[in-house]
């Protein structure tokens, strides 16, 4: 009996030291634990375009510096402010600042900007029409129907002569704002990411940049009126409060706000559609 438990317990010992650890990997030839890992994996959450473009023109500087990033795309406003907040991803790629406090206040987030990466100027598109004073009285006008995509979209047809709003509405103003519609124009509300698919429905839509340009829309060539390039619309690189500064954050918005990202915009998209703030 001893010798029979003596050999069972000496297996066991054999057998466990067989076993890998799950709290120490190989990285660069260096034993390191779980944490200093994943300290060196970026995983991004972006919209495809030019967002998801625009993170691979760094994948090779980042990993010349020991980071691997990783790029989740996604098609809408919502999931990837829930993937962040979450902790499902390090940081995401689409938004501009005014929608993501807008964001924050609506669903309790605490979630800030760690850099401003480039503006996509907003513009006013027809399949009908090539001009705003073509539109006809009592056109159908498609904006966004989130509070600051669409307070956006309703401040550039105010430049543009077709409506007046309430000058204490701001950013945020809404259809309600309206204080003056000489063409009796009519809005319909949709989903950011279902505007372009709604355009031959309507008489004109107001498209953000990203969903624009995946269309094959060009804001200089296409739009009946397009943002000013003095824009406070800035896309920036999201995280969790806290996170801004760590270094693996840093070293992303510094790769973003570097020549290969600038030569980047320059080469793909030399027609304004997408314009470097750094």
């Amino acid at each position: 009996m001893k010798k029979s438990v003596l050999c069972t317990i000496a297996l066991l010992i054999a057998f466990a030291l067989l076993i890998p650890s799950c709290a120490k990997k190989e990285v660069g030839g260096e034993t390191a634990t779980g944490d200093d890992v994943a300290s060196k994996v970026i995983r991004v959450g972006a919209t495809p375009v030019p967002h998801a473009e625009m993170l691979n023109q760094v994948v090779e500087p980042l990993a010349a510096q020991g980071y691997r990033l990783e790029i989740i795309e996604f098609t809408d406003y919502v999931t990837p402010n829930e993937a962040l907040f979450s902790g499902e991803i390090d940081a995401n790629f689409f938004q501009h600042l005014p929608y993501m406090e807008t964001f924050n206040t609506e669903h309790s987030m605490d979630l800030v900007s760690a850099g401003g990466i480039h503006i996509e100027p907003l513009a006013l598109y027809s399949n009908k029409y090539k001009a705003t004073s073509e539109l006809p009285a009592g056109a159908k006008i498609a904006i966004p129907n989130d509070a600051t995509n669409g307070g956006r979209a309703l401040l550039l047809l105010q430049s543009g002569g077709l409506i007046t709003l309430d000058p204490a509405s701001g950013i945020t103003a809404t259809v309600h704002d309206i204080v003056d519609n000489p063409h009796n124009l009519e809005f319909a509300e949709i989903e950011a990411a279902s505007l372009t698919r709604v355009l031959q429905d309507v008489d004109a839509a107001v498209i953000n940049g990203n969903y624009a340009i995946d269309a094959g829309l060009n804001a200089l060539k296409d739009g009946l009126l397009i943002e000013s390039a003095d824009s406070p619309y800035v896309n920036i690189i999201s995280v969790k409060a806290g996170q801004e500064n760590s270094e693996k954050i840093q070293a992303l918005v510094n790769a973003l706000c570097s020549d290969v990202i600038a030569d980047f915009i320059g080469a793909k998209y030399p027609n304004g559609e997408v314009v470097a703030v750094f």
